[in-house]
């Protein structure tokens, strides 16, 4: 029996959870399913319960659970030798200060990433100590709130643009995000950046290539990640930014077009007869290999 949890895939069995906690009703539905289908907003209580109960779930999101956040991002990066800009990652402000923070492996500017948030809202530009410091009093009241943890990320110069890279079952498709007006160092379709599909068709085939591996190996198999080039760097080396979970659809055609192809993927992974995928607290961890970064 095909279990979907999600409202736009049909199974032979569909529950919507949205907005509270599984129960005794779901926790039986998912012991008598043979495959279970999650939303990509699904918690990590039903996550987990579909994962202890079923051999078979898609999305496999081990490694977003086990590495939680931005913060836990940079962990996974760390953990399989993913290159990404020098990073410097804190708990809290408290972690922060207690660490020496005019010690930094880099200068300024720098990027400032709240640990939550996702298409740039939540990550600024500190050109100097004083924007620094005016983001920690931020940080400071994000805390009160409830909400800890950032990371301070060395500056690189990227041309103002950004590969996004989305990781569909065993699809990969790749675009640039490019900005349009001076000053701005975010390259996101939500703060006015434009899609090109077809620039420089060798380092969108590494950067594929590197994801490709990656993700094969932590078991992600429905995310966007987000990737930069150094300015004038020789040879051109992909850095890793982020993981997103939840990611737009405008540069992949838009709704309709991203759940015909979630769909399609969805299906060839159920026909395929794959488990969840690799385990990204067991698997063997290695560097990715060449590859052509069209699948994965």
């Amino acid at each position: 029996m095909i279990l979907s949890f999600h409202p736009l895939f049909r199974g032979d069995a569909n529950i919507l959870c949205a907005g509270r906690d599984p129960g005794r009703e779901e926790l039986a539905a998912i012991q008598s399913a043979t495959v279970v289908i999650l939303p990509q907003g699904c918690t990590r209580r039903l996550y987990e319960m579909a994962r202890a109960n079923c051999r078979r779930v898609f999305p496999n999101y081990d490694a977003r659970f086990r590495f939680p956040g931005k913060t836990g991002q940079i962990r996974l990066f760390r953990e399989w030798g993913i290159p990404h800009p020098a990073t410097e990652a804190y708990e809290s402000l408290a972690d922060f200060r207690n660490r020496n923070p005019s010690n930094l492996s880099f200068g300024f500017p720098l990027v400032f990433k709240f640990d939550w948030g996702g298409e740039g809202d939540t990550v600024f530009l500190a050109e100097n100590r004083n924007d620094l410091d005016e983001l920690l009093v931020h940080a400071a009241r994000c805390e009160r709130s409830g909400q800890r943890g950032f990371l301070l990320q060395q500056f690189v110069s990227c041309q103002g643009r950004s590969l996004r890279v989305a990781v569909i079952g065993k699809r990969l498709l790749s675009y640039w995000r490019v900005t349009e007006g001076p000053g701005t160092f975010k390259a996101s379709l939500s703060g006015g950046a434009r899609v090109d599909t077809d620039s420089d068709p060798l380092l969108k085939k590494a950067a594929e290539s590197l994801v490709a591996g990656f993700c094969r190996d932590a078991g992600i198999n429905l995310a966007g990640l987000d990737l930069i080039y150094a300015d004038k760097e020789a040879p051109p080396t992909p850095l890793l930014l982020e993981i997103n979970y939840f990611f737009g659809r405008v540069g992949l055609g838009g709704s309709a077009a991203y759940y015909k192809l979630l769909e399609h993927e969805i299906r060839g992974w159920i026909t395929a007869g794959e488990p969840a995928g690799i385990d990204s607290t067991g698997a063997k961890r290695r560097r990715p290999g060449p590859g052509s970064g069209k699948a994965i």
